[in-house]
């Protein structure tokens, strides 16, 4: 092998390369895919159980989880601080990072609970067909118990995805995935002594596999060398300061977490009083458009992790290359979704149509091929907002995106969807439309945002612990001039 090919090889390894990308993003992308994959599963399963308890999952696995949002924000955010810290050489801090989101795991895992006794209140308030609220109430009341043990593994995964060891994730994530699909089919259907129990089966299969999943990350964490290395043991005291730098960065990432998913679960709350063909239609093609979206969120996790370890160098142009190539493969990624979703719609539904086909079903099947030429559209923006929003909160931009997700989602879905509900004769189409557009601005905001530059002066660590490049380039002269 000649000289430029082992220079060429030698620049693909380089931080910054398209290798380094693949390397922490491909195993986030099959992880998150996999949950994507489970949760195509659990709704078919429940659409072959009934029309009622498929529409049903919707509304209320999105208020579960819009409630649960500002705390999983925060407990993902652990990745930034873990991933700067890694960077500047900080492997104290990284442990204590951990600790904390644990804390803030653990009290806002026990709050969540108090929202079980509410459950019926709030659900008949929002005035769904009566035997689809009382579905409702029992899939979210049993997918509370596990908002503690979700939030917890979160925490914990990201002491690997913010040092880029992204394997580990994978294969907990895959694990947890068989563990899930399993019980999900067992629980739905019942088998032997286990009887039949429909949706509070595909509840009760979620917040197992969450306990399981953060029964995995204990054990690979203190069964490894890495609690020894970090001292993972030895740091778990309570930190006040980087606590409340967590809360200082991380509240505004779960408040972009709260206001996005609370626009979406009211654009779907006004759609279920639309009717319930139509909210089907909106469950089954939002859960078919998560094959695509899920796994960009992998991709994103990838880009926040490797900018937050840039700037923890002091070397932000590295995190803008590594960005615009994070978007090129998720644009080309998604095109592909695009097409399918376009020109496959049938073989796409195939698995949810039940073994008699109804005339109902039949309307719900028409209207989400329609529905799905929309999903083609907007996954294109959703490559601009995932790569670039997370890019500027992998530096610590966290409160711009609360903000500017917060008024776009009001002004471009919310409200013009409750108009349209309330005065359009076209009101499912009219409502997507509005969907589409507001993903397509947030995603030119996160943009020109990027481009503005301004996260390039942003850090979520003490100054003092960031690295710069110079300084890099001055501690390796210096030890080249020691050696010779």
């Amino acid at each position: 092998m000649d000289s430029s090919s082992l220079e060429n090889q030698n620049d693909l390894a380089r931080p910054g390369s398209l290798r380094e990308l693949a390397n922490v993003a491909i195993p986030l992308v099959l992880s998150c895919g996999s949950l994507s994959i489970m949760h195509v599963v659990d709704r078919i399963f429940l659409s072959w159980w009934s029309t009622e308890a498929v529409a049903a999952a919707l509304p209320a696995g999105m208020i579960q989880w819009a409630i649960m949002s500002i705390a999983m924000g925060m407990a993902t955010y652990v990745n930034t601080f873990v991933a700067q810290y890694e960077g500047a050489g900080q492997k104290q801090r990284v442990s204590e990072s951990v600790w904390q989101g644990f804390y803030v795991a653990l009290f806002w895992g026990g709050l969540l609970l108090l929202g079980i006794p509410l459950s019926s209140t709030f659900f008949h308030w929002i005035g769904h067909a009566a035997e689809i609220q009382e579905l409702e109430v029992d899939y979210f009341a049993i997918l509370c118990l596990g908002s503690g043990p979700s939030l917890i593994s979160m925490v914990l995964s990201c002491f690997y995805t913010g040092r880029s060891k992204t394997m580990v994730v994978m294969w907990v994530n895959l694990a947890s995935v068989l563990v899930n699909m399993i019980l999900d089919y067992l629980l739905i259907f019942g088998a032997g002594p286990i009887p039949a129990m429909g949706i509070k089966g595909a509840a009760i299969a979620t917040v197992l596999a969450n306990v399981a999943t953060m029964i995995f990350y204990a054990v690979i964490i203190f069964a490894r060398h890495e609690a020894r290395e970090y001292g993972l043991l030895n740091h778990y005291h309570w930190n006040q300061s980087l606590l409340l730098r967590l809360i200082r960065y991380g509240f505004p990432n779960g408040m972009l977490f709260f206001v996005d998913i609370i626009g979406f679960t009211l654009f779907v709350v006004l759609v279920g009083r639309i009717g319930k063909i139509e909210l089907a239609a909106t469950t089954i093609a939002f859960n078919l458009n998560s094959l695509a979206f899920v796994p960009m969120m992998g991709v994103g996790t990838a880009v926040m992790t490797l900018v937050g370890k840039r700037i923890g160098e002091g070397r932000p142009q590295l995190a803008v290359t590594t960005t615009w190539k994070a978007f090129i493969v998720s644009t080309l990624y998604m095109s592909v979704f695009a097409v399918i979703y376009v020109g496959l719609p049938e073989i796409l539904l195939s698995p949810y149509q039940p073994e008699v086909m109804t005339e109902e079903f039949q309307q719900v099947k028409q209207m989400t091929v329609v529905l799905l030429r929309f999903a083609a559209l907007f996954s294109l923006f959703d490559a601009l907002a995932v790569i670039f929003g997370s890019a500027i909160r992998g530096a610590g931009d966290t409160r711009f995106c609360m903000i500017y997700s917060l008024v776009t989602g009001w002004a471009i879905m919310v409200i013009p969807t409750f108009l349209i509900w309330k005065y359009a004769n076209e009101k499912i189409f009219g409502s997507w439309t509005a969907c589409t557009a507001y993903i397509g601005v947030l995603g030119f905001g996160y943009l020109i945002r990027f481009q503005a530059g301004h996260w390039k002066k942003m850090r979520v660590i003490e100054d003092h612990f960031s690295t710069t490049e110079v300084e890099e380039e001055e501690q390796e002269q210096s030890i080249q001039e020691a050696l010779s």
